[in-house]
């Protein structure tokens, strides 16, 4: 092991344990001081009695050391949980109850003694023999570097020998403390006899320093042996390192020639172009500008030439692109002086001149003759002068177009009376001089003409309107789409100025002579970006065009104008192709606001047109002219300024409201009038209805089975047809047959009415609703207050209520329920959602008909029960059979079933007498048991059972009930 400087052989014993001796003997050898261990174990730096057996983290970092051990053992063996410290550590891990028990012995792995290698030892004993013999021959490496570091330790006992002086850094002869330390004067003193001894002295100290001199050449060469390899190496590099300078001198110097030649060949003659291109661009650039103060110089006599044609864009755009001129490129030069302010002086008069121009236009347009033709008038003029508003800012022009249509609003209706009362002989104009006081002087066919024309002149008015504004709105939403695609664009500019700013810096420090070579470049060779910049400016109309000497040359144009005098092409509705420049000094949200404007300007043509027609309409309705107006009159009215709403609700896209509420409450007045006219013949039909059974013309059926066909409307009146057809007994309804009296035919009739009234004015479904279910309300209540009430016998002169009136009048009212249905569906149709609540309406006025209906089918059983009660109570068990009681409830039971069963259908027949029946079982029930008749097949018995079968019999045998389940055993008292 790498312990000691030496190990002993293995003592050879018969003892199977000598092969696992350790090799250590302790006194035989030197025991070396613990250290840290050495790191680079090559460089020894001191004596053996220095060296630690420790292992080397350089040498032994491939295998396994102490420096591996990272395991805390206090911690691993102080468990804090115990009471006291114990010997085992495994209660860390597997807790306090942990409980040491021996380990059983495996059944798979056999028992391992010593014995087991006593074959091995056999064979590796001569084999350790032989490298121990190996061993003292050949002494190991470990003992090798012992030995160099107990040289190199000497030879650092031999440098202590040395003096300290002679080591620092700071030792020079020169000091006379240093001089004197190293050759004392002692030695050389010649005074006292001494000589010999001071001989002998010197020459001990020439041989010490001969010795210190000796020490450390030895150690100097020691060094050098040691780090030769290194040294040699470092000479060797320096050699290269000089021979790649020396080739790299070469090339640099070879290089530079040619760089020499190329300048000479290459680059002399061309930077002679670029300075030539330069004074050409000079030379261009001063002529240029001369051009443009000639251009310039006739600024005022084009506008004056332009203005005399109306052409007031074309002079603001030139007077906007002069003064910019003179602002920024014609700076400074003194004939000019005056000129900014007079073109100012020129854009103020043109401004006047453009409001002047617009108010002529809009009087033109407006006051035209009325005809089906709503072409705009001079749409190029009008968008000219559109521009030039836009231009100079003024966003109220509007306005006065909003003017002169109120204006003309009045005008039309004044010429249209005018005319309508000219040709009318019955109205003298010089004696009713006003147009109110000759409106009303009309009658209805008369005022209706009038009023259609003047609706009919008002829709192309609106039709005319909406052209010319929306020619305005387009060029306003063309100038707001141009400033949003110029914003655009700048923003793309600006992105792509990024990407280039790299390329234009590299082009523009590339100089010669101090002259930036993008100078020399013409408008042709520049960046994309730039030559769009450049290709934008604009001279002013009379300049010529460049030489073909300057077409690519990038100051032809002014550069003030490059990002304001931009034009694109737009055409407008009318297919008028117009220029729109960037000069627009209006921002996206005015330009917003104004096309709102506009737009709304439309609406309010719409508004005043309905405002004129409705004072028309009030004019005419003092007196109560439009209330006295029969159904078709005011039907016609209706549907009439109806037409007109929806027209201008089309043409404007908007509604108004004030025709709308003129007519809702013309139409409300109708209304009113309509159903208090039909209340008062339902009202007074019911006071003279004698409540018999009535014919059916055939006009009534046909308006029926139109219903049936689902056509809720008044069928026109067919003369031939209907007298040829004679009246029937009942009126059909789906396949049902319906007994009725005249009055509820006449409801019928008024009830189309309502609904069909309802279809020609939808405004007032609502009202008509609320009205038609008053009327049927009405009808129910007074129809029950005549039947049921009796009132028909002080109103009428009835003597009676007879079981075929109140029968009668049951079929009626279901009649009646039968349309209800029908009419709800006909006004649902018609409301608003949020008006549907209205619709319960007829639910409760079904709800009312249905127990009237109830109530008279209990009044006729409390006919019967009245007499059953009445002849029952008489009734007594005795001979002849059957008993003349019985003989009378039969023979008022047939005449009870004979006046019905005509009226009411077969079922409800049979559910009455089903109820009469049981009515009668109750009352015999009674009697028998008052008689004390019980069911035992006695006499008694025997007779009852006798007048029943008599009963039963005779009611079975009647049209309609021979099926009927009468259960008569229900008479007799059950036994307990």
């Amino acid at each position: 092991m790498a312990s000691s400087h030496s190990s002993s052989p293995v003592p050879q014993s018969n003892s199977s344990d000598a092969f696992f001796k350790k090799e250590m003997d302790v006194a035989k050898h030197f025991r070396p001081v613990q250290s840290l261990p050495d790191v680079c174990p090559k460089e020894p730096t001191g004596d053996p009695s220095n060296l630690c057996d420790s292992p080397s983290l350089v040498a032994d970092q491939h295998r396994w050391t102490i420096y591996h051990s990272k395991v805390n053992l206090p911690a691993a063996l102080n468990d804090p949980r115990l009471a006291k410290r114990e010997s085992d550590f495994f209660t860390k891990t597997w807790g306090v109850d942990f409980v040491d028990t021996e380990v059983t012995p495996s059944f798979y792995l056999p028992q391992i003694t010593k014995e087991h290698f006593a074959l091995y030892q056999q064979e590796i004993t001569p084999r350790e023999k032989v490298h121990e013999r190996c061993r003292n021959i050949c002494p190991p490496k470990d003992t090798f570097d012992r030995t160099l570091l107990h040289t190199h330790d000497k030879s650092r006992t031999d440098l202590e020998q040395v003096p300290k002086i002679f080591m620092k850094p700071d030792f020079a002869l020169e000091d006379s403390l240093t001089f004197n330390a190293v050759l004392p004067w002692s030695h050389f003193s010649t005074a006292g006899g001494k000589g010999n001894r001071d001989a002998a002295s010197s020459k001990l100290l020439q041989e010490k320093l001969s010795h210190y001199l000796d020490i450390v050449e030895v150690n100097i060469a020691h060094q050098i042996s040691l780090r030769s390899e290194a040294f040699f190496h470092a000479m060797t590099s320096q050699h290269e390192l000089q021979d790649y300078l020396r080739k790299t001198s070469q090339a640099v110097k070879l290089l530079r020639e040619k760089i020499s030649k190329i300048d000479k060949v290459m680059c002399e003659g061309s930077l002679r172009v670029l300075r030539l291109s330069l004074t050409r661009n000079n030379c261009i650039k001063a002529y240029n500008k001369l051009k443009l103060m000639a251009t310039v110089h006739q600024t005022q006599p084009t506008v004056q030439l332009l203005l005399s044609t109306s052409e007031f864009v074309g002079a603001l755009d030139l007077i906007a692109t002069t003064q910019e001129v003179l602002q920024q490129e014609l700076q400074g030069i003194h004939s000019f002086r005056h000129l900014g302010s007079q073109l100012c002086e020129l854009e103020k008069l043109i401004d006047k001149m453009m409001i002047a121009e617009f108010s002529t236009y809009a009087r033109n347009d407006l006051n035209r003759p009325l005809e089906d033709d709503c072409q705009i008038l001079e749409e190029e003029r009008l968008v000219s002068l559109v521009f030039g508003l836009l231009k100079q800012r003024n966003l109220n022009f509007y306005e006065i177009y909003g003017d002169e249509m109120i204006i003309t609003a009045k005008n039309i209706i004044k010429q249209c009376v005018v005319n309508t009362v000219s040709q009318i002989e019955e109205i003298d104009t010089e004696v009713v001089v006003k147009l109110a006081d000759q409106i009303r002087m009309m009658n209805f066919p008369q005022w209706f003409d009038l009023l259609k024309d003047i609706f009919s002149k008002f829709t192309i008015f609106l039709k005319r309107i909406k052209a010319t504004l929306n020619t305005i709105r387009s060029v306003v939403l063309l100038v707001l789409d141009k400033n949003q695609r110029t914003r655009d664009l700048e923003d793309t500019l600006q992105k792509h100025s990024v990407k280039d700013s790299t390329v234009d810096t590299e082009v523009a420090y590339l100089t010669h002579e101090g002259m930036f070579i993008s100078d020399a470049f013409g408008e042709a060779d520049l960046p994309p970006v730039a030559a769009d910049t450049t290709s934008q400016r604009n001279t002013s109309p009379n300049s010529e065009p460049c030489s073909s000497d300057s077409v690519s040359e990038p100051e032809c144009t002014t550069d003030s104008s490059s990002s304001k005098e931009q034009t694109s092409s737009s055409v407008t509705p009318g297919g008028v192709e117009m220029m729109i420049s960037d000069d627009m000094k209006l921002t996206e949200l005015e330009l917003g606001r104004l096309a709102n404007n506009i737009q709304e300007l439309l609406y309010n043509a719409s508004d005043i047109c309905h405002d004129r027609s409705v004072k028309f309409l009030m004019a005419r309705a003092k007196g109560g002219f439009l209330e006295k107006l029969n159904s078709n009159e005011f039907v016609a009215l209706s549907r009439l300024m109806e037409g007109f709403i929806l027209d201008t609700e089309q043409i404007c896209g908007r509604k108004s409201m004030s025709l709308r509420g003129a007519l809702q409450s013309q139409a409300n007045k109708f209304v009113n009038r309509f159903h208090e006219e039909r209340k008062t013949k339902l009202s007074l039909l019911l006071d003279n209805e004698r409540w018999k059974q009535a014919e059916v013309p055939a006009e009534f059926q046909d308006l029926v089975d139109a219903v049936s066909d689902g056509r809720i409307s008044l069928p026109e009146k067919k003369t031939t047809a209907t007298e040829e057809r004679k009246p029937t007994e009942f009126l059909i309804v789906e396949g049902q047959k319906y007994a009725t009296v005249g009055t509820v035919l006449l409801l019928i009739r008024i009830i189309l009415e309502y609904c069909q009234c309802v279809d020609n004015i939808p405004s007032i479904t609502t009202d008509m609703l609320t009205r038609l279910s008053d009327l049927l309300k009405y009808f129910n209540s007074r129809s029950c207050q005549l039947v049921l009430g009796a009132g028909a016998l002080q109103v009428v002169g009835l003597k009676t209520i007879t079981t075929k009136n109140l029968a009668l009048s049951s079929r009626c009212l279901q009649l009646i329920v039968h349309y209800i249905p029908i009419i709800r569906a006909h006004f649902e149709a018609r409301l608003q959602p949020k008006q549907f609540s209205m619709l319960r309406h007829f639910d409760h006025i079904t709800k009312d008909y249905h127990d009237h209906i109830a109530e008279i089918s209990a009044k006729l059983v409390a006919i019967m029960d009245s007499l059953f009660d009445k002849l029952l109570s008489k009734y007594e068990v005795k001979a002849p059979v059957p008993s003349a009681c019985f003989r009378n409830i039969c023979k008022q039971m047939a005449k009870m079933h004979e006046a019905i069963y005509d009226l009411l259908p077969e079922e409800q027949t049979q559910m009455l007498f089903l109820r009469i029946n049981a009515s009668y079982k109750l009352h015999l029930k009674r009697q028998l048991a008052h008689l004390n008749v019980v069911n035992d097949g006695g006499p008694q018995n025997g007779l009852v059972t006798s007048d029943v079968a008599f009963y039963t019999g005779n009611l079975q045998a009647l049209k309609g009930l021979n099926n009927l389940d009468l259960n008569m055993a229900e008479i007799w008292e059950q036994k307990r």
